[in-house]
């Protein structure tokens, strides 16, 4: 299997202090959360992780997205 970089580390170049773009706040408030599974690539286990913790996100919709981005980067 070919490497892949963490869906968080993905996520981290996503960040943008002064943007309101959905995936930009998704990710800023990500760097911050302490418990985030920084290795995880697995989407059944990233979302089971932010649906129960992320309470900074406002939707899954927005993960979803996300992670349809990572994958096309991957």
């Amino acid at each position: 299997m070919a490497y892949r970089e963490s869906f968080y580390r993905f996520l981290m170049t996503q960040r943008n202090p002064d943007s309101h773009d959905e995936i930009a706040e998704f990710a800023n408030n990500a760097q911050h959360d302490q418990q985030f599974p920084k290795q995880e690539q697995n989407y059944e286990k990233l979302s089971d992780y932010l649906e129960l913790n992320a309470s900074y996100l406002p939707s899954m919709t927005i993960f979803d997205r996300a992670y349809e981005l990572y994958k096309d980067n991957m």
